[in-house]
């Protein structure tokens, strides 16, 4: 009986959150080492079906370096990064379209209608809601540094997106952008997913991958940061402590509340059910950045 009082408990906090959150879209991004874990997988997105079956409107980006990273190896092609980006030439090009449209994004959908729910992949092969430009990058001395066919989003397909959340379909996209002259571009999946939420007014972005947040220390798990305003953010970049792969996350959330999106999400999609726990009750699990300190969670003011 005890364990049933339990339960019902957990069902009453969920239900003034699912309340709040209905019909509002959530951008989820799913990477790092999250995506080589099938058990990982397999149950963030059974929470991205109850996510959608209780009315919110989860969208699905994701991307895939380690498994791009493989098969270039097996191609015989040397990676080659400048500035945290992937160069991408029209052999690479064609491993990373191959690699995020068909091999992952298939299999995510997939795994999501296993799981009883109803999904899609959008794509430059379908239909495509990703709209980009190359990426321009600075050198150290000014002079302009070429990647190739890396790209950044500019617009969204709007209305497509809309209206296949509307159908109660989960979309997922993989973090393949098209020019305005139909060229296929390598875009980080971060960013990819910031203007995502940024284009489409999203209440929630979530960055899913292998790490439960932003820690003070490292080797501290009780320094985990449960609440940050932008600005402290940006404090944390400066003085070192936020790095490395942290800060294009950090940089795209803090874009994304800047054009109102209302929270931003880092959450370890290794610890089961962790989108649940962290949209879904008082507390969260992760860390939960907002623009200003009056957007924490009521149990935080």
């Amino acid at each position: 009986m005890e364990n049933a009082v339990r339960k019902a408990d957990v069902l009453v906090e969920a239900l003034g959150w699912i309340r709040q959150f209905r019909d509002r879209y959530v951008v989820i991004k799913l990477g790092g080492s999250a995506l080589d874990d099938p058990a990982s997988v397999r149950a963030c997105l059974t929470d991205v079906v109850f996510m959608e079956s209780v009315g919110m409107r989860p969208i699905l980006v994701h991307g895939g370096g380690k498994a791009i990273s493989r098969a270039m190896q097996d191609a015989g092609i040397e990676p080659r990064f400048v500035g945290g980006r992937r160069c991408t030439d029209d052999a690479t090009l064609d491993i990373v379209a191959r690699v995020l449209s068909e091999d992952i994004s298939e299999s995510l959908v997939d795994e999501i209608q296993s799981l009883g729910g109803r999904a899609v992949g959008l794509s430059f092969r379908t239909q495509n809601v990703l709209v980009g430009e190359k990426l321009k990058l600075d050198g150290p001395n000014g002079e302009p540094i070429d990647l190739g066919r890396v790209g950044r989003v500019v617009d969204i397909q709007r209305n497509l997106l809309m209206a296949t959340c509307r159908s109660d379909t989960v979309p997922v996209l993989p973090c393949i952008a098209v020019d305005r002259e139909g060229g296929l571009l390598n875009v980080n999946a971060d960013t990819a997913a910031a203007a995502v939420a940024r284009l489409l007014g999203a209440e929630k972005l979530v960055f899913l991958s292998d790490v439960a947040g932003i820690y003070l220390d490292r080797d501290d798990e009780s320094s985990l940061q449960r609440h940050l305003t932008a600005a402290r953010c940006r404090e944390l970049v400066a003085d070192g402590t936020i790095d490395t792969g942290m800060i294009p996350k950090v940089e795209a959330g803090i874009e994304a509340l800047e054009a109102g999106v209302r929270k931003v999400h880092m959450v370890d999609a290794r610890f089961p059910h962790s989108l649940l726990l962290e949209i879904y009750s008082d507390e969260g699990i992760g860390t939960e950045i907002v623009r200003k300190r009056r957007d924490v969670r009521p149990t935080e003011v």
